[in-house]
């Protein structure tokens, strides 16, 4: 039987909205696939998020490499600044201490020059004073004395001595006075002597007044 053209055109419609269905189908099936994470064994096919995750900056501090570096700098150098302070600082200190120093070992040889002054003979303190010489090598090759006070009385007391540093020829080449004041009965003290001359030629230090007073 002969069928109309209307006829025929129906079924051909009706199979390709179908198959245009199945496309459909099929591609929002894969979507699916490349979309969601199935859990399974089968990691071969990449998976994407629907939209970028934002940068986390809780864990930056927002200042520029620049910054930091410009930051460090300035730290190294206040600490420098600090370091360079405290080191004048301290050697004001040092020489403020050597000047106090020199100061009183200046107006103590002062007093015993003039506690000496009048003294016949050799005074009254021979058998309370030694002189024991320094090696030249720990003084800079300088003649230096040790001059040992030792108070041998019952009494506080204080001591004036004079070395004469002498030639090989037994000439007087230079004369120190040293002094201790206020020494304890049984106390002993140990100023040096040190001479002004040259190292050479080598003078011999020697005891010359003692006085007690």
């Amino acid at each position: 039987m002969n069928q109309s053209p209307e006829r025929l055109s129906r079924p051909v419609r009706s199979r390709a909205a179908t198959a245009a269905a199945a496309v459909v189908l099929v591609a929002l099936g894969a979507t699916a696939v490349v979309s969601c994470d199935s859990g399974g064994d089968d990691t071969s096919g990449p998976t994407f998020s629907e939209r970028p995750t934002p940068p986390i900056t809780e864990s930056f501090s927002g200042a520029a490499p620049s910054a930091i570096a410009s930051s460090a700098s300035a730290v190294v150098e206040s600490a420098r600044a600090s370091a360079s302070s405290a080191a004048a600082s301290a050697s004001a200190r040092e020489a403020s201490r050597k000047a106090s120093i020199g100061t009183e070992i200046e107006r103590s040889r002062r007093a015993a020059e003039d506690a000496l002054k009048d003294v016949q003979g050799r005074g009254n303190a021979l058998d309370q004073v030694a002189l024991t010489g320094k090696p030249r090598a720990g003084a800079d090759g300088v003649t230096t004395a040790v001059v040992s006070i030792t108070n041998k009385t019952q009494d506080t007391a204080s001591y004036a001595v004079q070395v004469d540093f002498i030639d090989s020829a037994g000439e007087v080449v230079e004369t120190q006075f040293v002094g201790e004041e206020d020494l304890a009965p049984g106390e002993r003290r140990q100023p040096l002597v040190i001479s002004r001359q040259p190292p050479e030629p080598v003078l011999t230090a020697r005891l010359t007044k003692a006085q007690r007073y």
